[in-house]
């Protein structure tokens, strides 16, 4: 059965990280819709400059729409938390015990949103101690699955376990 994936994502984010799950979401037949500030937004990876244009603006959706939260990493998540909107937004998919997919940086909307006492997750070295005092259980591995539903990895190196993991949650 398909699923509709959002993806909150700004310039900056790590190209990979994105393209690589996103391919294999829409081979697999689910839909992604690209959410940024607003719709047509041309948004820029940081490594390879890869081209991505925004489907959705962030007030023009709501998480009841979508059945998982994607959040690739890179610079971008560190800039989408500093926008309430989308903090808010990657929150009700934790509450709602949706399934959430976050790589690298990708875990520092959820500490702002303050989704992650008591979880279980991995992400990129550099954000170790904030997720350790956001009260998550850190673990240096290629992924992680908490509860069914938040699903994590470290880096570029890791996207074959992120996208496996990410797709068994999606059937």
């Amino acid at each position: 059965m398909s699923k509709k994936i959002a993806v909150v994502m700004t310039d900056m984010f790590e190209d990979s990280e994105y393209t690589e799950p996103a391919k294999a979401f829409k081979e697999a037949g689910h839909s992604l819709t690209v959410i940024e500030k607003s719709k047509g937004e041309t948004l820029t990876g940081k490594t390879d400059d890869t081209e991505v244009t925004s489907d959705a603006g962030i007030d023009d959706v709501t998480p009841d729409e979508f059945d998982a939260l994607f959040i690739p990493g890179g610079f971008s998540p560190d800039i989408l938390r500093g926008d309430d909107r989308f903090v808010t937004f990657a929150k009700a998919f934790m509450d709602d015990q949706k399934p959430v997919f976050a790589i690298c940086h990708g875990p520092q909307l959820l500490i702002t949103a303050e989704a992650l006492k008591g979880r279980d997750i991995t992400g990129y070295t550099s954000i170790k101690v904030d997720l350790k005092n956001a009260g998550a259980n850190f673990h240096d591995e290629e992924v992680v699955v908490c509860h069914e539903q938040l699903v994590s990895s470290r880096t570029p190196d890791d996207l074959p376990a992120f996208i496996r993991e990410s797709l068994k949650l999606l059937k």
